[in-house]
């Protein structure tokens, strides 16, 4: 978004023909562009105005997901807000630093101001800085349109450059993306540079470092807390906590719709026993295998592995509990097309969840050629694990602990 459009949609006619522009695309047919923009235009809007606002106001609907009724009145680009924190993350860790003691932060590389927000929210000073002279536009805006304009200021600078004199905390959420807008996996293509990004630690301890899911385990920084955040079971985020800021070598916190926030510590190199197939199959949160604390949630509910190389847990006894998803297991075969599909058709089973971790089959292959029936009715709903098991490809048969229980059956032949 250039800055002069923003100025523009920031004005009492733009902010009108925003708010026209949200009830067309929420009227039926709003969805057609050249209908929405023809309803625009009809309405007096002019064309640019009404490109722009169209624009926004479908990015706002978008945004209602990760910020909630306040992205009503927020302004985005599609990659800012593909890369903007999600709000109940952001307010989780502003929490978290304000109850260290954290008064002035640098919010380095703050795109859209996600972070920023959360914490002025949390009634922190924000020094916000952010090398793209339109993104830095809107992340000023939103703290003036959220009404926490005092407590941050907005420069447009490189990261590498400004001066972190005054501050007591620095937060630095690289861009990971290529010039070409493709989302990079490599450190070394971060933005700032990952030198730089690491070099933070010595300059400012309390520091907080926000990193891809998949960041690799040998660059987290020596007596830090690596976290990893998911959130209704979508792990979003890693964060390094550095310096002072840093608790438990490895942390997996797991954020709920409704449910208080839950958190599994450890070392993350605790050994976990192996073992056969038992009754329940426990499938642990993408975070707790990414914080590699397996072990950690296998003694929660006294399970073991199947196979040393693989996430799943089995256990003796079903556990409530918010680390991952439980599973009675019917049925445990070595794999086998054609006897998967024969067992599928005893069963009467019409649909089919599948999970796989070990496994190279394609699911969406492997459902078209078990050749389900179809049934009048509702059917029969089971689950069905791809996996190894003491290195066998192996295919474990059953469904969601909330079903009545049943007989572990006998490994098929």
């Amino acid at each position: 978004m250039h800055p002069d459009e923003l100025a523009a949609l920031r004005s009492p006619a733009g902010a009108a023909a925003l708010t026209a522009a949200a009830q067309v695309l929420a009227a039926p047919g709003g969805d057609d562009p050249l209908t929405a923009a023809t309803a625009l235009r009809t309405a007096g809007v002019p064309a640019p105005l009404a490109t722009a606002a169209l624009t926004q106001a479908a990015l706002r609907a978008r945004a209602v997901g990760k910020f909630g009724p306040a992205a009503a009145r927020m302004f985005f680009t599609r990659a800012g807000l593909e890369q903007a924190t999600r709000a109940v993350v952001a307010d989780r860790r502003a929490a978290r630093l304000r109850a260290a003691g954290v008064r002035h932060l640098a919010d380095l590389g703050c795109g859209v101001g996600a972070d920023t927000l959360a914490a002025a929210r949390a009634g922190i000073r924000v020094y916000a800085v952010e090398a793209d002279p339109a993104t830095a536009a809107i992340a000023a805006a939103n703290a003036e349109a959220t009404g926490l304009a005092d407590l941050v200021t907005v420069v447009c600078a490189d990261a590498t450059d400004v001066d972190l004199t005054g501050v007591d905390a620095a937060f630095c959420d690289p861009a990971r993306r290529s010039g070409t807008g493709r989302r990079t996996f490599d450190p070394d293509s971060y933005s700032p540079s990952w030198d730089f990004v690491r070099s933070l630690v010595a300059r400012v301890p309390r520091t907080v470092l926000k990193v891809a899911p998949g960041i690799d385990h040998a660059l987290i920084p020596p007596g830090a807390e690596a976290e990893w955040v998911s959130v209704d079971r979508d792990v979003v985020e890693a964060a390094f906590w550095c310096g002072p800021l840093a608790g438990p070598p490895r942390r997996a916190t797991l954020l709920r719709s409704g449910r208080p926030a839950t958190g599994l510590v450890g070392d993350g190199g605790e050994p976990v026993a192996v073992g056969p197939v038992r009754r329940y199959l426990y499938d642990p949160d993408g975070a707790v295998v990414r914080a590699h604390l397996v072990a950690a949630f296998a003694a929660t509910v006294s399970g073991t592995l199947g196979d040393e190389s693989i996430a799943y847990v089995y256990a003796d006894t079903p556990t409530d509990t918010p680390y991952g998803r439980c599973l009675e297991i019917t049925d445990v075969l070595p794999f086998s097309l054609k006897r998967l599909r024969a067992v599928l058709r005893e069963r009467g089973v019409t649909r089919l969840e599948i999970l796989k971790r070990g496994s190279p089959l394609d699911p969406a292959q492997l459902r078209r050629d078990l050749r389900l029936r179809t049934a009048a009715g509702a059917g029969v709903a089971a689950s069905l694990v791809l996996t190894r098991v003491a290195g066998a490809p192996t295919a474990l048969l059953g469904h969601p602990v909330s079903a009545p229980p049943g007989p572990v059956g006998a490994p098929a032949r």
